[in-house]
């Protein structure tokens, strides 16, 4: 059984007619990608200047249904390497009932004007499993090898 015939169905709804003709629907680029690659439904093209930031649609709308699925946007890395073109919020967090339009956030954290392209590939798509908790509030906790230590407590080598 391979991937593809293991993949679960998630529901979306096209909101660009060019999906299906002009670009394929967001599809996982190799067997072992674990993104779905998101394009910039855009009209014309968009150029960011440095600092500049954008939301670009993305011409779909998803619906998980299953409160134990959520979807995150993540950059594309090779765009932030190359281009410093990342998402201008981090991570995007899709929730099991949203209904919405994704919008990408985009932002240009580089030093040269970054051009966009209408179909240009520009985040991806993860879903993944949530668990959900309750909260136990208590005094104290149980000892652990790490403890309160935090940012770089262990050192760099």
């Amino acid at each position: 059984m391979t991937a593809a015939t293991m993949a679960r169905a998630i529901e979306v709804k096209l909101l660009d007619p060019r999906f299906g003709d002009l670009w394929p629907l967001p599809a996982y680029a190799t067997e072992a990608s674990a993104g779905l690659d998101l394009r910039a439904a855009l009209e014309s093209p968009l150029t960011l200047e440095p600092g500049d930031a954008a939301l670009v649609p993305s011409g779909i709308a998803m619906h998980l249904s299953d409160p134990q699925l959520c979807a995150v946007v993540l950059p594309r890395s090779g765009l932030g390497h190359r281009h410093g073109i990342v998402l201008g919020n981090g991570t995007g967090l899709i929730d099991a009932d949203y209904q919405g339009p994704l919008l990408i956030s985009v932002w240009n954290r580089g030093h040269e004007s970054f051009t966009i392209q209408p179909g240009d590939r520009i985040a991806q798509l993860v879903v993944l499993p949530v668990t959900r908790v309750s909260l136990q509030v208590v005094d104290t906790f149980a000892d652990s090898t790490r403890g309160a230590g935090g940012f770089g407590h262990t050192g760099v080598r």
